[in-house]
């Protein structure tokens, strides 16, 4: 998605970022923002002195441009405000990753199940790789064509040979670069802060849809209790660190058969106020809850 936290020190925003070229005023000094290198230059003026107000002033108008490609034209400092004060609506948004760079092109193989017919697209960047994703359909599955290569946060090439090594180098860009660690959470406030649903469940296939208008309410005592149709079941749930994984398990009886499929000791990948994300890295299943 579009980098959107390297001009933070102008735009405060995780959301967005101001298409190049525009100029800034930084302490009554006019800095011209060309290139992305231009960045340092505001970072640099502001370190300058401890003795001034170190305030950006935008000269408008500017284009503003989301993290997921769509433009807008910002004419004045109450519109970029008002921009600014919604996107701050949604502190915890999970779909942007920082610290992880594919380079390209990559190919990317295609199966259509309602023709019957297999492709390949080459991608050659982010948006074009982003706009490949969005426009999907149920019908089409797809799998990278390995190797490919990244660029790790340190800007260490990295030779990517599966799945697997992929999805770990992002658990790895999660925990490690420090611009995906902005707030601190606790995982146990979280997840017993309201009720949930289960957005996604892979074991084995996609059982998603069985758990469709189950709620989950996990409490401080660790116990569990899901909901349908007026109806309950209480189960137990932990959480522990165990060798630096953070596992999570869940249990519920025999006698729910369908709730007892849940029962697992699964590895926390990624969570926020929103969306919390578990993963098993050697049967390849997923368990993803979202709020209520």
């Amino acid at each position: 998605m579009v980098k959107t936290v390297q001009d933070n020190v102008i735009d405060g925003s995780n959301y967005c970022t101001i298409k190049l070229p525009y100029t800034v005023t930084v302490n009554n000094a006019s800095i011209a923002i060309n290139t992305t290198a231009d960045y340092q230059k505001v970072v640099d003026n502001i370190n300058a002195s401890t003795t001034d107000d170190d305030i950006v002033k935008i000269d408008f108008p500017v284009t503003m441009i989301y993290y997921n490609y769509i433009e807008k034209l910002i004419p004045n400092e109450a519109d970029f405000d008002s921009l600014i004060d919604y996107w701050n609506l949604y502190p915890d948004l999970l779909s942007k990753i920082n610290g992880l760079n594919i380079n390209y092109p990559i190919t990317i193989n295609i199966y259509n199940s309602y023709n019957q017919s297999a492709s390949s697209v080459s991608i050659t960047s982010d948006q074009a790789f982003f706009n490949f994703i969005k426009n999907l359909n149920d019908s089409q599955y797809i799998s990278l064509s390995y190797p490919i290569s990244i660029t790790e946060y340190n800007n260490q090439i990295k030779s990517i040979k599966n799945n697997l090594e992929f999805e770990n180098a992002i658990k790895y860009a999660i925990d490690n670069c420090a611009e995906n660690n902005i707030v601190s959470l606790d995982f146990t406030e979280t997840i017993t802060n309201g009720s949930w649903k289960i957005a996604y469940f892979f074991k084995d296939s996609d059982k998603t849809s069985s758990y469709t208008g189950y709620e989950f309410v996990f409490k401080n005592d660790k116990t569990v209790v899901a909901t349908k149709d007026g109806i309950s079941a209480t189960g137990q749930w932990d959480f522990n660190i165990v060798n630096g994984a953070k596992e999570f398990k869940i249990y519920f009886s025999y006698s729910s058969l369908l709730l007892h499929k849940l029962d697992y000791n699964w590895v926390l990948f990624e969570f926020n106020n929103s969306v919390i994300r578990f993963r098993d890295i050697t049967n390849n299943n997923y368990l993803y809850f979202e709020k209520n």
